[in-house]
């Protein structure tokens, strides 16, 4: 993939600047709010806020070694926020919630320590270089958080209250199991087999199924659970919120997921047979039994 420009970078930044004001107005349509401000509005607010303010201080040290850690803590203080000033959660609302809280403090510790590990991401070697283009990539990020938690926000604030059902259990079932997967997964890929793709790749070694993406997957599982949880309760403009399995798709398939993961791993291993043989054996994305070898 290509650096952005300056131009594009900026683009870039009003427009992520611009769909992150329309769901938060989507997601506020008729939920709790503080005084005259909607909840869901003011953890949209606190989704960019946060990555801007730790943006500026990487900028001046060009660091991204607290990127991964802002975009998990960014989903912890917004889902805090958003049950302190909501009005009184159910079951569901609290479910949601505390989903959200395991999930996010339990990535943002393995990435961390991760990046604490190995000293850089590779992904910011062009992008730290311009201010403009680091920004860019902070507030993608807080778009992501606001868009992949908007679901679990206009549950927690929208109000509405009803029991959880099949569907909320069902929900809650497929989030433990994508939860298990992806902790293993995340365990398993630094393994001891002759193919380890990185950022959040897997190993021939490690716990089977999908192949530079794996981890995703299962990061991805996780996130259609709280949404299907949420179902139920959305209305009005809030049903916007559901748009998130959509963007989380485009950036696994076309833009940060399988693109960059892909090339790095042919980059490292393109010339091992085992790698090949590997590529030909195991699914990009779609979590199967691997196909086993001739």
């Amino acid at each position: 993939m290509s650096t952005p420009s300056n131009p594009q970078s900026a683009a870039t930044v009003a427009l992520a600047t611009l769909a992150g004001a329309a769901m938060a107005w989507a997601g506020s349509d008729g939920g709790d709010r503080v005084g005259e401000i909607p909840v869901f509005a003011l953890c949209g607010a606190l989704a960019f806020a946060i990555n801007w303010l730790v943006f500026i201080p990487s900028a001046l040290a060009r660091t991204e070694r607290y990127y991964d850690l802002a975009g998990g803590l960014t989903y912890v203080s917004l889902i805090v926020v958003a049950v302190a000033l909501s009005g009184r959660l159910d079951l569901r609302a609290s479910l949601v919630a505390a989903m959200v809280l395991i999930w996010s403090l339990r990535l943002a510790t393995f990435l961390f320590l991760r990046i604490a590990r190995a000293g850089h991401d590779s992904r910011f070697d062009q992008l730290k270089r311009s201010p403009l283009r680091f920004l860019m990539a902070w507030t993608l990020q807080g778009l992501w958080v606001l868009l992949t938690a908007a679901a679990a926000l206009a549950v927690i604030t929208g109000g509405v209250r009803e029991p959880l059902g099949a569907i909320g259990l069902a929900g809650l079932v497929v989030w433990a199991l994508g939860l298990v997967l992806e902790v293993v997964a995340d365990h398993r890929s630094p393994g001891s087999g002759p193919i380890r793709p990185t950022r959040g790749g897997s190993s021939t070694s490690g716990c089977g199924p999908g192949r530079a993406t794996r981890t995703t997957s299962a990061r991805s599982s996780c996130g259609r659970a709280w949404r299907s949880v949420a179902v139920p309760v959305l209305q009005g403009w809030r049903w916007a919120t559901l748009i998130s399995p959509a963007f989380v798709a485009v950036l696994l398939i076309k833009v940060s997921g399988i693109p960059l993961l892909e090339a790095k791993a042919d980059e490292r291993w393109g010339r091992q047979a085992a790698y090949e043989d590997y590529k030909r054996r195991t699914p990009v994305l779609i979590m199967k039994p691997p196909v086993r070898g001739r």
